[in-house]
């Protein structure tokens, strides 16, 4: 009888929860995420100093022409061009957002609610293509429309995805053929 109550005696004091170790335990793991967080957070604000030669961006003229195509999607960030991963964060570049293009003679007008609405005049735009992925997001073979431009001194690659993805050989054509017509009527003078 006595090993018994021995027994339950062990039984219970095992039972017993150490309140004070899982309370250190989550409060360590708070603090460890809180610290990760604030690692990355500075980390955005370090690389948009790095980017800080980058000139503000080009706004949309008054009278920017007639509108060849319109596109309402996802902005997914632009990038160093031909460097996929290297994201640009300087105005607002690296912001993800929901976006309104609208493609005119005068350029590509890229408003973003919530976010920096930039304007790529024509003469900077520099190709059109389909591409799979940019900094932080990948899709199929062709699920993304990639605008390369200049600005500045740098080559730009700025990531959409149309909420139609047929319309992005439409885009692919439209912009491609303004920059031929653009460099041909150059040629010719």
């Amino acid at each position: 009888m006595t090993s018994l109550i021995l027994l339950a005696a062990e039984k219970k004091s095992a039972e017993v929860t150490d309140w004070a170790g899982r309370i250190g335990w989550v409060i360590g793991l708070a603090l460890f995420v809180a610290l990760v967080y604030w690692l990355m957070r500075e980390g955005w604000k370090w690389r948009g100093t790095l980017q800080g030669d980058l000139p503000e961006l080009p706004t949309a003229p008054d009278d920017p022409g007639p509108t060849k195509l319109k596109l309402s999607g996802r902005y997914h960030g632009s990038t160093t061009a031909g460097q996929w991963l290297d994201r640009i964060v300087a105005h607002g570049l690296g912001t993800r957002s929901r976006a309104e293009l609208t493609l005119t003679d005068a350029g590509l007008d890229v408003v973003r609610p919530g976010a920096n609405d930039f304007f790529v005049p024509a003469a900077a735009l520099r190709e059109a293509r389909l591409d799979k992925g940019i900094a932080g997001k990948v899709l199929t073979e062709g699920g993304l429309l990639v605008v390369t431009w200049a600005h500045g001194d740098k080559l730009i690659d700025s990531g959409f995805r149309s909420d139609r993805a047929a319309e992005h050989h439409a885009w692919v054509d439209a912009i491609n053929s303004m920059i031929n017509s653009k460099t041909e009527t150059e040629g010719a003078r």
